[in-house]
């Protein structure tokens, strides 16, 4: 799944979906520098994930110890209580887990990713190893659809769309870039936001205050993306960085690429 192209979509949709949560994006404006590296973030992102996916286990384990050492250095004020909170927080991590894994099994199904119920349930199952890495109990993190349904049931009273999460929707709208390439970004980069926007789920759209399209259009809409995307060869879209395909394939062997007629197997 984390070879097929509508990751960048489910990407920006996670974020979108983060944001929400007022003390998650309120430790990522107080600790981060997205705004002035936009790129750079994403890139290291996607370093985790690629590492964590394709790298070997003692490389996964050394970005997990890199990403809680981190988190433990870090801390933010609550925008409504002046409270001093840590960002490795367990509450905290399991909302940027779920909403991640949320993200990319609801794009890349929603697009035409061949998936059953049962294969769906055990990918949101194997990221319970993601979700130790990062300094979570695996037995407190959902391993199932039901279970991560539950938990958004659970969670939604504390979601609110305030300033911070009005600017990381600005900032998705409009990234920072090179003024020459401003056009692209209007025409591209802009769609892509658009519709990782419309993917989100109803109460998300209720709390930004910007409708979306109707569901049957979205989906429309992902399947047409999805469908585009996946004609770009394999071998060209495996060249961006960070690249992690490519090395794991030069380490176990050609028949390991990933490829989504396996999943059928």
């Amino acid at each position: 799944m984390h070879g097929d192209p509508m990751m960048w979509v489910a990407g920006i949709r996670a974020l979108y979906l983060q944001a929400l949560h007022p003390r998650a994006v309120r430790g990522v404006m107080e600790n981060s520098d997205f705004r002035r590296d936009a790129w750079g973030r994403l890139r290291r992102t996607a370093n985790f994930v690629g590492t964590t996916t394709y790298g070997t286990a003692e490389a996964a384990e050394r970005a997990g110890a890199r990403v809680r050492r981190i988190h433990r250095m870090l801390s933010a004020t609550d925008p409504e209580t002046g409270e001093r909170y840590r960002l490795d927080a367990p509450d905290l991590l399991l909302w940027v887990h779920c909403a991640e894994i949320d993200s990319y099994l609801h794009v890349l199904s929603r697009s035409g990713f061949p998936l059953t119920d049962a294969q769906a349930d055990r990918y949101i199952a194997e990221h319970r190893v993601s979700a130790r890495l990062v300094g979570l109990d695996p037995d407190a993190v959902p391993a199932s659809r039901a279970d991560l349904a539950d938990y958004f049931e659970g969670v939604r009273p504390e979601l609110a769309a305030g300033a911070d999460a009005r600017a990381v929707d600005d900032f998705l709208l409009r990234p920072p870039t090179h003024p020459l390439l401003v056009p692209a970004r209007e025409v591209l980069w802009r769609r892509v936001a658009h519709l990782a926007y419309a993917a989100l789920p109803p109460y998300a759209h209720e709390l930004y205050g910007r409708a979306a399209p109707a569901p049957h259009v979205v989906t429309r809409r992902l399947r047409a993306t999805g469908t585009l995307l996946r004609r770009v060869p394999a071998r060209l879209r495996w060249q961006l960085p960070p690249k992690h395909i490519l090395r794991a394939m030069a380490r176990l062997g050609p028949e390991a690429r990933p490829a989504p007629y396996k999943v059928g197997r």
